[in-house]
């Protein structure tokens, strides 16, 4: 019983902690497209497609922002409505698989919202199929009853705009793709970047954050703004248990120690992917599944998580025969490649 009780108290303190780091990570987002640091190249057209949209007075064009997690998709929905001065309403794919969930979203929309769909991709093909509609003619069909009694009421939708987000853009379906009216891709930021992002983010936190601190946090926060906020976080509970206060680069070394992020960004479930792959398959090729397996992960979480980090940074390769560590992924861990993996990669 004893045990039951501090298992759920544990999951109350989880719940407690995760909600606290989503509002600290809501208050760091940037309100504004001029406040809005890195994607110079998206923010100078979106801030062209926008602004023809107001001088019109008309809703903007369908927004698809495509890139890897954490590089600022959501913030960038929000910072549309707010510029258009349209409600946001949020879903995301995975949570709309009924034709009639979405109906239920659009029935309640106004002209000039927002409809923000986070990982698109994700839709299920009823719900394409009834979202195509709506953008382009807006209006759907709902259908009432079910087989010979069943009646298509139309709904006429008003203008408004669908923000859609995506890290796998070539899971979209081209009609999808094709309805909306501007496309923005998202790289990595570069590490002076990351320290604007940083500088901000203290200034906000009410932190003094020194400069070597901010050059420290920003090369391990794998060029994610999200990664960097949270890693500052992190940094800034340091000096304030453990330090002076002041985040400086003795804390932020300490504290990237405690919370095991290495000088290149490699975390725990990175370094156990490569080291298993170094040590304990000889560098590979090693199965995906066999890999996962010996980390103790799913194999979709070393896919999606661990994985395109380590071949970004040259520390791991995808081959056709499987996963391959590269001499210098071997040297990352302090370790000797084998001869055959010198020749292969030189």
């Amino acid at each position: 019983m004893a045990a039951c009780v501090a298992d759920h108290d544990e999951h109350l303190l989880d719940a407690e902690s995760d909600e606290l780091d989503r509002a600290a990570e809501a208050a760091l987002r940037p309100r504004r497209l001029d406040e809005f640091i890195g994607q110079a190249v998206v923010r100078d057209q979106l801030s062209l497609v926008l602004d023809a949209a107001n001088a019109r007075r008309h809703t903007p064009d369908h927004v698809l922002l495509a890139g890897p997690p954490g590089l600022g998709k959501t913030t960038l929905a929000m910072i549309i409505a707010a510029e258009v001065e349209g409600a946001l309403r949020l879903t995301s794919g995975p949570a709309v698989q009924h034709a009639g969930d979405l109906a239920a979203i659009l029935s309640s929309i106004q002209e000039g919202d927002i409809l923000f769909i986070d990982e698109i991709h994700r839709l299920a093909r009823p719900v394409e199929e009834m979202l195509y509609l709506a953008m382009e003619d807006f209006r759907v069909d709902v259908i009432v009853g079910k087989g010979p009694g069943a009646a298509a009421i139309p709904l006429t939708l008003p203008p408004f705009t669908v923000v859609g987000a995506t890290t796998r853009s070539g899971l979209l379906p081209a009609p999808l793709r094709d309805r909306f009216g501007f496309t923005a891709h998202l790289d990595f930021y570069s590490t002076g970047e990351l320290e604007q992002v940083l500088r901000r983010s203290a200034k906000l936190l009410g932190a003094e954050l020194a400069d070597s601190a901010a050059v420290e946090i920003a090369c391990r926060s794998r060029g994610t703004p999200r990664i960097a906020n949270r890693l500052l976080r992190r940094v800034q509970d340091w000096a304030q248990v453990r330090g002076t206060g002041v985040l400086d680069l003795d804390a932020a070394m300490r504290a990237l120690e405690v919370f095991e992020v290495d000088v290149r960004g490699l975390d725990r479930l990175d370094r156990s992917v490569l080291r298993a792959l170094c040590q304990r398959f000889g560098g590979g090729p090693t199965g995906l599944t066999t890999l996962a397996v010996a980390v103790g992960e799913e194999p979709e979480t070393v896919e999606t998580v661990a994985e395109p980090f380590l071949v970004r940074e040259g520390l791991m390769a995808r081959t056709p025969r499987g996963r391959v560590a590269t001499v210098e992924g071997f040297a990352h861990l302090g370790l000797t490649p084998p001869a055959r993996l010198t020749a292969l990669w030189g």
